[in-house]
């Protein structure tokens, strides 16, 4: 059976008065008379059966069992206090954890965040932009974003969308002193690089895009280097070369006019594509669920767009 609680007004009182050791000055505090606080510890007084103060020439003291009282009558009132704290907070927004590569975060998923929270503002997004695949089992991640072949273990997949690479450049190198117009003009031009480990082992490098086209470029396999293919499409809008990037990532800057593609018909198809990866020892949270409709609603008026230009 449960314990009976003692009268909360009489808690405050005594521990009030116990801090102040002086009724008057416990009653300012507790905005009370100092009679309705006297009243209060006699009330406590006889429930217990002892007396919790005695009078002294100097004033107040605490008997041996306020004494021992006290500290855990102070721990309990500022439990108290937290809880009423946390029930007076404003309810705490619906909380996702999404992982997803940096080059997508970056180039792709964050320009459009503006978006999910106009539609789903009760939900709070966290994105984790890491270039190793999260581990969906530790329920940490909600919602994956993977670029790769699909297939993945222990997992609910769906294809977000396809992915193509194509030759880039920053509009000043398409009419510079070596003017881009054909596939042969590259061998005048920097080659940029995408080495980044999500890498698809088939997608074309520059090698073998330049062999497809009968280009015999010198060395096809120099030039700067990335790690991330957003640090590609970078130094391609700041003209260090050509990039042959991912269509999906260069995307913006190409419709913003940052970057153009030289060869509207150089574009290819690769084997890879990014999908939608969800836990399946879990079912989803309706924001996980809301999450990802909105991923495949906005993957497609991209492809959309695409096939526009």
């Amino acid at each position: 059976m449960a314990r009976p609680l003692l009268p909360l007004n009489a808690l405050r009182a005594f521990e009030a008065s116990a801090r102040h050791l002086n009724f008057s000055r416990a009653a300012d505090e507790l905005s009370v008379t100092p009679g309705a606080v006297s009243q209060q510890i006699r009330l406590l007084e006889d429930i217990v059966g002892a007396p919790l103060f005695k009078r002294e020439p100097k004033g107040l003291a605490l008997t041996d069992l306020g004494r021992a009282s006290i500290p855990l009558l102070r721990e309990g009132m500022e439990r108290l206090m937290d809880a009423s704290a946390l029930l007076r907070e404003p309810p705490r927004k619906k909380q996702i954890s999404v992982s997803v590569a940096p080059s997508f975060a970056a180039k792709w998923l964050m320009p459009r965040m503006d978006r999910f929270h106009a539609e789903h503002p009760e939900v709070e997004v966290w994105i984790s932009a890491d270039m190793e695949p999260a581990d969906l089992s530790d329920g940490t991640v909600d919602v994956a974003v993977r670029y790769g072949p699909g297939g993945y273990a222990n997992a609910h997949v769906d294809l977000l969308m396809t992915e193509q690479v194509l030759p880039v450049c920053a509009p000043g190198l398409m009419n510079g002193d070596k003017p881009i117009r054909k596939p042969a003009d590259l061998i005048h031009h920097g080659l940029l690089h995408d080495v980044s480990s999500d890498a698809d082992p088939g997608r074309p490098d520059w090698a073998m895009w330049l062999k497809a086209r009968k280009v015999r470029h010198p060395d096809p396999r120099r030039g700067s280097r990335f790690s991330q293919s957003s640090l590609l499409i970078e130094a391609a809008v700041a003209g260090r070369g050509v990039a042959l990037a991912k269509r999906t990532l260069a995307q913006a800057d190409l419709s913003a006019g940052r970057l153009m593609a030289p060869f509207p018909d150089g574009s290819q198809t690769v084997g890879f594509a990014y999908h939608i990866v969800t836990p399946r020892d879990r079912p989803a949270s309706p924001s996980a669920v809301a999450f990802t409709d909105w991923l495949k609603r906005e993957a497609v008026d991209h492809e959309n767009n695409m096939d526009q230009l």
